[in-house]
């Protein structure tokens, strides 16, 4: 139940795809609320705290999860996809998985440009590099912001790839990234493994 077969996912690809999928929202939500906030706002502080905190802990998480799909059995492809699909969707979790690397690189990068750490929830301080080029609180802001925009854009795509598949084609893409429940072999064809 805990790892991947060839017809599903198990409980650790599962857990850790949809605990990703709501931080994600979450930090993009959060960071569009917080860039408004003025110095009088019991958030100012706070907000960005808590935001670093979690990106550092999402940072964990996407390594993990990387980790994990290098050693684990993928579930098979849906043998009626057409090819386009299953490329594209191939094409979209790269891009997923580069954007969010690159957005945590450049939220380090901006959190420490000063030559302040961060604080992980006050419990220690991740060390800073430093300045490693000239404006890098500038350019790596600018980049983090774009690069959210476009990985929202990128998610909101994705959801609606799974909705299609569910609601349209009526496979079980949507269902065994919500379920542990598993299929014979034999009935491997009637799934397919562009969720994950």
């Amino acid at each position: 139940m805990l790892k991947n077969t060839n017809t599903g996912y198990g409980l650790i690809a599962i857990a850790m795809h949809w605990v990703s999928a709501i931080a994600v929202i979450g930090m993009f939500a959060l960071g569009f609320w917080m860039v408004d906030l003025t110095y009088y706002s019991s958030w100012y502080k706070t907000a960005p705290d808590i935001h670093k905190s979690v990106g550092l802990l999402l940072f964990v998480l996407i390594l993990c999860r990387l980790l994990w799909r290098s050693i684990s059995i993928k579930p098979q492809t849906l043998a009626s996809h057409r090819l386009w699909e299953t490329q594209l969707a191939h094409v979209a979790h790269r891009l997923l998985y580069l954007l969010l690397v690159l957005i945590m690189i450049s939220g380090y990068l901006i959190s420490t440009a000063d030559g302040r750490g961060i604080a992980f929830f006050n419990w220690f301080m991740v060390p800073s590099l430093g300045e490693l080029f000239d404006n890098q609180a500038d350019l790596a802001g600018s980049f983090h912001q774009y690069a959210a925009y476009v990985l929202i854009a990128l998610v909101v795509l994705h959801a609606l790839g799974a909705l299609k598949h569910h609601f349209i084609d009526k496979d079980n893409t949507l269902t065994r990234m919500l379920s542990l429940n598993k299929s014979s072999p034999s009935a491997a064809n009637k799934h397919d493994s562009t969720i994950n």
